[in-house]
């Protein structure tokens, strides 16, 4: 299948609703993902009361994790593919939203490992596929020449300042004064307010139906899966959300163990990378509107070996290791690239939502699942550097498959198609 152009099928829909209405959706999605990862990594940052009150063991800690990334995964794929289906995107979004509001509420009252699991469970089911049908609003009324740059802010900019910078500093004061039920209980009302908000202003639009199958035609899954660029952004999704997971979880304990920085340098070392992803929410999605998806996506993720080598080998001040922290760091602008721009791009409107359902799926599935454990034992063989090497392979890795991208980008097409007339 041919990538369609701005002037295609997909042009004809987005960009038609106003300026203001654009801005309005874009700024409540993105408001409603960051309240998403908000309550996601809630557990995380929660965890050090969690963990003596239940007497969970670390293996235990380690599943809870798992199994929010394994349903998060399975979520993607078949709610991409239902509202596809049932050709409703709101009515879910607002569904899966109270839903996992509700997961929050439901760990509060958690007394044991296994109820505490139940709710992660729940809770990767109703967000797992909340993005994908995000993306796929946005799509569909966004200018095509300002896709990215939307993209980028829905998935990047919310879910950096709320769940990963604004979560730690409102969660654990309020475990540390009333206990960490309470600050469940409180991680869940801004679910249902967020919820509210998408079903009063967001307007639901009806998904464009699928052409006709012809006798002869290929079955729906198959024009997505074979699909050059959702194959590519597949493999991305892959190997980045593994650079993406193993960095949140032993890069601290590399700057520590085995480079010997305080718990403090490392802590706000690695608060650059949060930083990094909110900026580059805007900067790396506009480069990439204006100068192309596959030079733009290839430089910066190949970009992604600076912040392992300088985790090893960098002997300067700390501070000169932050802004090269921030640099490396800059290919997590890419994610809404692979993840949504470029398959939004590929496929038609009525396989959009499928298309980054199962991109992101196989993100979760194998990079998130499996990543960890295998730098885990990596690390348990080779020492803690063999994670940082691991870093530069996924990333040369994923750098070296967006080069085998077909570009999308409306305005390089545009630009083309006028060279050649």
């Amino acid at each position: 299948m041919q990538a369609i152009p701005a002037s295609g099928e997909a042009g004809n829909i987005a960009g038609q609703s106003s300026k203001r209405y654009q801005v309005l959706l874009v700024t409540l999605l993105c408001l409603n993902f960051g309240i998403l990862f908000f309550d996601r990594n809630a557990l995380n940052f929660l965890m050090p009361y969690i963990q003596p009150d239940l007497g969970l063991s670390y293996t235990q800690v380690g599943m809870l994790g798992s199994a929010l990334s394994l349903t998060w995964a399975i979520a993607a794929i078949f709610v991409g593919w239902l509202s596809d289906k049932l050709r409703k995107r709101k009515i879910i979004i607002v569904i899966s939203t109270v839903l996992f509001a509700l997961c929050s509420v439901t760990s509060g009252l958690a007394t044991g490992f296994l109820m505490l699991l139940a709710a992660r469970l729940v809770m990767g089911l109703s967000e797992g596929g909340v993005m994908p049908l995000s993306h796929a609003m946005v799509a569909a009324e966004v200018d095509p020449k300002h896709r990215a740059l939307a993209m980028g802010v829905t998935q990047n900019l919310g879910s950096s300042l709320l769940g990963s910078s604004l979560a730690p500093l409102v969660l654990v004061p309020i475990a540390l004064a009333w206990g960490w039920r309470d600050a469940f209980f409180v991680a869940a009302v801004p679910g249902l307010i967020s919820a509210l908000l998408v079903w009063l202003f967001v307007i639901e639009r009806e998904v464009p139906a699928p052409p006709p199958r012809q006798q002869g035609d290929r079955a729906p899954i198959m024009e997505v899966v074979t699909e050059r660029n959702v194959i590519v952004c597949g493999f991305m999704s892959v190997v980045l959300v593994a650079y993406l997971v193993v960095t949140w979880a032993f890069m601290p304990l590399v700057l520590v163990q085995l480079r010997g920085f305080a718990d403090g340098t490392a802590a706000w070392l690695m608060a650059a990378l949060g930083v990094s992803s909110a900026v580059c929410s805007f900067i790396i999605p506009w480069l990439a509107d204006r100068f192309g998806r596959r030079p733009v996506m290839a430089g910066f993720t190949f970009g992604g070996v600076i912040l392992p080598l300088a985790a090893l080998w960098f002997e300067g001040s700390a501070a000169v290791l932050a802004v090269i922290f921030f640099v490396g760091w800059m290919f997590n602008g890419t994610f809404p690239m692979f993840m949504a721009t470029v398959p939004v791009e590929s496929v038609s409107p009525a396989r959009a939502a499928t298309a980054m359902g199962l991109i992101m799926g196989l993100g979760e599935i194998l990079g998130g699942v499996i990543a960890p454990s295998l730098a885990g034992g990596l690390s348990d063989i080779y020492g803690l550097q063999a994670v940082c090497w691991l870093l530069v392979v996924l990333a040369v890795l994923g750098g070296t498959a967006a080069l085998a991208l077909r570009e999308t980008a409306p305005r390089i097409l545009a630009r083309q198609s006028g060279a050649i007339a």
